[in-house]
């Protein structure tokens, strides 16, 4: 069995110091955030029960009544909560090894990368960085906003799409963009990225499965086979899919197409909006509706309707009164998508909800 430590750690060269030593131990661990609330920490202390902690001390101090894990567990990381509850999803070692492998084959450059750390390691997007260079030959940055990490010797930043919008990345050789569907168009230093907590990152680069990495779409649902799966949730089995040909593969939640071994994501399944018997993805709304005039920030939500069965409603944060706003919206929705998909009303909000990694958090919404 394998010890479990939480690293109660800020972003930094201790944290993956830390880390390094949980490698070379074979314990298990998970990052906590140094920041959150009494209230949060003891939460999610309660929901992992580690065997110890690690913060500014120089060795990990025990804890009563922890547990140990499996030998060969990896990172413990909690998923997002952008649909639900967030859960702890075990990875092994060798799940990150594969994970770290395949990006790093992937985003094969010249010269050694560079990786800017910009993203919080609390998840798995900002993990997956650190452990490229624990587990890999890359070099980390840090204490540098995204901003200006190019012009101190980063070559690679992960950011998600509010920084991407917020700061200028032309100076990096590759900006890998996950946590959220993706604009329009982006530059030609940008590659696009698809995965999740349970995936162990991003596996879909521009909609291409990585090397190793399968896919499938069963009832319009993405299927995943990969190396760099979780093995389980902390407190329970890991759900697969175990008919019609297809024998533990991990259903994703996610609705999708695939063309020409491309995959096109379309958003969360439990958040379709069907309004008069058509399907509207919220997320395809939002792709659009964030480039509209006065739109400050959008999200997409259905609300229950007796006629309809759902209408669709923008949620928008805007300077600029409700009619005009509509009006821009209704318009882009039907040139784009079709009449059906047009907003019947919108709720004015001071802010978006979202989670720490970007995501519109739709179970607050």
């Amino acid at each position: 069995m394998a010890n479990f430590v939480a690293l109660e750690m800020p972003l930094g060269k201790p944290l993956v110091q830390a880390i390094r030593r949980c490698l070379d131990a074979e314990w298990a661990f998970c990052v906590l955030d140094p920041n959150q609330s009494i209230l949060r920490r003891t939460e999610a202390l309660a929901a992992l029960r580690p065997t110890h902690i690690w913060s500014d001390e120089a060795t990990p101090t025990p804890l009563a009544n922890g547990r140990t894990l499996r030998e060969g567990d990896g990172a413990v990381v909690f998923t997002s909560g952008s649909s639900g509850a967030p859960k702890a999803a075990v990875l092994t070692w060798e799940a990150l090894r594969q994970s770290a492998t395949l990006t790093s084959t992937a985003l094969a450059r010249e010269s050694q990368p560079t990786w800017l750390a910009a993203l919080p390691p609390t998840h798995i997007g900002g993990l997956a960085v650190l452990l490229r260079c624990v587990l890999g030959p890359a070099e980390l940055l840090f204490d540098h906003d995204v901003a200006d990490g190019a012009e101190f010797g980063a070559t690679h930043v992960a950011v998600v799409r509010t920084q991407l919008a917020r700061y200028d990345t032309s100076a990096y050789e590759c900006v890998l963009l996950g946590g959220g569907p993706a604009p329009n168009s982006v530059a030609s230093n940008v590659v696009t990225t698809w995965g999740m907590t349970e995936t162990g990152s991003g596996v879909l680069y521009d909609g291409t499965p990585l090397p190793g990495v399968r896919v499938a779409v069963l009832d319009g649902e993405l299927l995943i086979a990969s190396p760099t799966l979780f093995s389980r949730y902390l407190d329970s089995d890991r759900p697969s899919v175990t008919h019609e040909g297809y024998l533990d593969w991990f259903p994703t939640g996610d609705g999708a197409s695939l063309h020409d071994g491309v995959v096109s994501i379309h958003g969360r399944l439990g958040y379709v909006i069907n309004t008069g018997g058509e399907k509207v993805w919220p997320e395809d709304l939002e792709r659009l509706f964030t480039e509209v005039e006065g739109v400050n920030d959008v999200a997409v939500v259905g609300r229950d309707d007796d006629e309809w069965g759902q209408r669709i409603v923008a949620c928008v944060v805007t300077d600029e009164d409700d009619a005009t706003i509509l009006d821009r919206l209704r318009a882009v929705a039907k040139e784009h998508v079709g009449r059906w998909a047009q907003p019947k009303s919108i709720e004015r909000v001071a802010v978006i909800p979202r989670t720490a990694n970007g995501k519109i958090n739709r179970s607050a919404l």
